[in-house]
C-alpha cells in the first residue's frame, strides 16, 4: 500500500490538496473566519452526522515499563519512576471495575517494552476482558501487520497510534533512544494496522512539542491520506495537549496553543472532515471540556487513570524501579505507593458525573455502540440465504 511518509515530504515542500488549503485557512486566526461562526458550523455538522451522542471510554494502563527515551513522557526509560506490569487477572479486575461504572469501551495502553508487553501478553489481555467488554482498542508500541492481525483475531477492533509530532527535526531531538526513534516506521503504523484488520483507527499529535500549526496541518494531511487509502475503516483524531509528567519536560513557549486556537483547530477538523470522530481526553480541565463537548467532539474519556492499577490498586505489591534494563527492588519506605502515571490528568470527575453533565448539555452518553453479536447475526443471515 502507499506510504504517508512519502506524501509528508510533499507537504513539507509546500504541496496542498484543496481540502488542506481550506483547513490551513480555517486554523489561521488572521484569515477573517470568526471563531463563533466556525463553532456554529461545527455544531451543525456534528449533529448532522453523529446526532446528539457522545461515546465514552476509559483507558487501562497495563504497564509503564518502556525501552524508549522520549523526553516529554513520564514513562521514559531513564525516569526513576515506580513501575509495574499487571498480570492478566489484574487487568481483568481493572476492566471489571470499569464495567461496573458502565464502560463497555476500553483502551488498553502500555509503554513499549518487548520483555513485558509482548504480542502474546496483549492477546491474553484482550481475551480476558472480551466476554464483558465488547469494544477493545489498543495503544501500544507499533507492530508488523501479522502481529496486528493476531490482535484482531483475539477480539480487538481498534488501534490508536499518535505520531506525537510531524516535525522530523523536533521528533529526532525528543526521541533519543529506543525503537520509537524511527519516524517513518511509526508514521506508517496505521496502514499496517488497517492491513491487519482493525475497523477503527485513531491518530493524533501531542500539541506542545512543535509548532502547533505545523502539526495540525500534517495531522489533517495524514487523516485525508488514510480516508482515501484505508477506506474500509473509520477514523478518529485527537489533539492532546502537554500535561505535567515525570521528567519535568517543559514545552517551549512558542509551541503552546491557546484555548481559543485549540477550539479553532478542533472546529476546523469537523468542518473539513465531517465524518471523522474527534476525541477529547481528561488532559483538558473540566470547564473547557464542558464547553467543547457540544462543538464537534464525538468521543471522550472520563474518570481516567494513567497509572497501571489506577482504578483498583492492582499491582501495588509488585512496584519496582528499572535501571539499565534490570529490576531494582524498593525499600520498605515505598510501601503503600502507587505506580507512576504517564501524565497528570486535569479533569478528575467520576465518569457518572461527566455523563450527567452531558445530559445537562442535551447530549446522550453512549457506553456501548458495538457488539460481536452484530456480526454473528449478519453471518447467520448470509448462511441462511445460502442454504
Amino acid at each position: 500500500m502507499p506510504s504517508f511518509s512519502e506524501q509528508l515530504d510533499r507537504i513539507d515542500a509546500g504541496w496542498r490538496s484543496q481540502k488542506l488549503r481550506r483547513f490551513e485557512n480555517l486554523i489561521d486566526s488572521d484569515s477573517g473566519t470568526e471563531l463563533e461562526s466556525l463553532a456554529q458550523r461545527s455544531v451543525a455538522l456534528t449533529r448532522q452526522h453523529f446526532g446528539k451522542t457522545m461515546r465514552l471510554f476509559a483507558p487501562i494502563y497495563l504497564s509503564n515499563e518502556c525501552v524508549n527515551n522520549c523526553t516529554y513522557c513520564g514513562f521514559s526509560r531513564d525516569n526513576p519512576i515506580l513501575r509495574v506490569t499487571l498480570s492478566i487477572e489484574q487487568v481483568r479486575n481493572e476492566a471489571r471495575h470499569l464495567a461496573e461504572e458502565g464502560f463497555r469501551h476500553i483502551l488498553l495502553v502500555a509503554g513499549e517494552h518487548p520483555k513485558f508487553v509482548s504480542s502474546g501478553y496483549l492477546e491474553d489481555c484482550i481475551a480476558a476482558i472480551r466476554d464483558f467488554i465488547p469494544t477493545v482498542a489498543i495503544e501500544v508500541g507499533p507492530m508488523e501487520t501479522p502481529e496486528y492481525r493476531a490482535m484482531v483475531d483475539a477480539g480487538c477492533e481498534g488501534l490508536v497510534v499518535y505520531q506525537e509530532t510531524y516535525d522530523r527535526e523536533v521528533y529526532r531531538e525528543l526521541h533519543t533512544a529506543g525503537p520509537k526513534k524511527d519516524f517513518d516506521w511509526r508514521i506508517d503504523c496505521p496502514v499496517r494496522g488497517y492491513e491487519g484488520g482493525f475497523r477503527r483507527i485513531g491518530i493524533g499529535a501531542l500539541l506542545g512539542l512543535a509548532d502547533w500549526r505545523h502539526d495540525a496541518l500534517r495531522l489533517a494531511a495524514h487523516l485525508e491520506f488514510l480516508e482515501k487509502t484505508c477506506w474500509k475503516s473509520t477514523f478518529t483524531i485527537s489533539l492532546p495537549r502537554m500535561r505535567p509528567a515525570a521528567g519535568g519536560f517543559q514545552p517551549k513557549p512558542e509551541h503552546t496553543i491557546s484555548d481559543a486556537d485549540f477550539v479553532r483547530v478542533l472546529c476546523a477538523f469537523r468542518v473539513c472532515f465531517q465524518q471523522a470522530g474527534i476525541v477529547l481526553s481528561t488532559r483538558e480541565p473540566q470547564s473547557l471540556r464542558d464547553s467543547l463537548f457540544p462543538l464537534g467532539i464525538t468521543s471522550i474519556s472520563a474518570g481516567s487513570h494513567t497509572e497501571p492499577g489506577g482504578y483498583t490498586g492492582e499491582g501495588s505489591d509488585d512496584l519496582h524501579l528499572t535501571v539499565r534494563g534490570k529490576r531494582v527492588e524498593l525499600d520498605e519506605s515505598s510501601c503503600g505507593q502507587n505506580a507512576t502515571g504517564q501524565f497528570d490528568i486535569a479533569d478528575e470527575r467520576p465518569a457518572a458525573e461527566v455523563a450527567e453533565k452531558l445530559r445537562e448539555l442535551g447530549l446522550e452518553p453512549v457506553w456501548k455502540d458495538w457488539d460481536a453479536a452484530i456480526l454473528e447475526k449478519e453471518n447467520g443471515s448470509e448462511l441462511a440465504g445460502i442454504s
